[in-house]
């Protein structure tokens, strides 16, 4: 059974949120890839920095 880490669950749904925008959201393809790399690094930078947020919220 496959059982990911929270950050490879993340990672995971990154990429397939990510596909999923940069196809419905732009019609060149090259726009597709660009938007889709931002949606992307958005969404694992987010995560990140909650985590720390979080992180430093429950050791303060």
């Amino acid at each position: 059974m496959f059982a990911p880490s929270h950050f490879i669950a993340v990672l995971i749904f990154a990429t397939c949120a990510s596909v999923v925008f940069g196809i419905t959201q732009r019609s060149v393809p090259k726009a597709m890839l660009r938007y889709g790399a931002y949606c992307w690094v958005l969404f694992v930078g987010s995560v990140i920095a909650a985590s720390w947020i979080m992180y430093f919220i429950r050791h303060s």
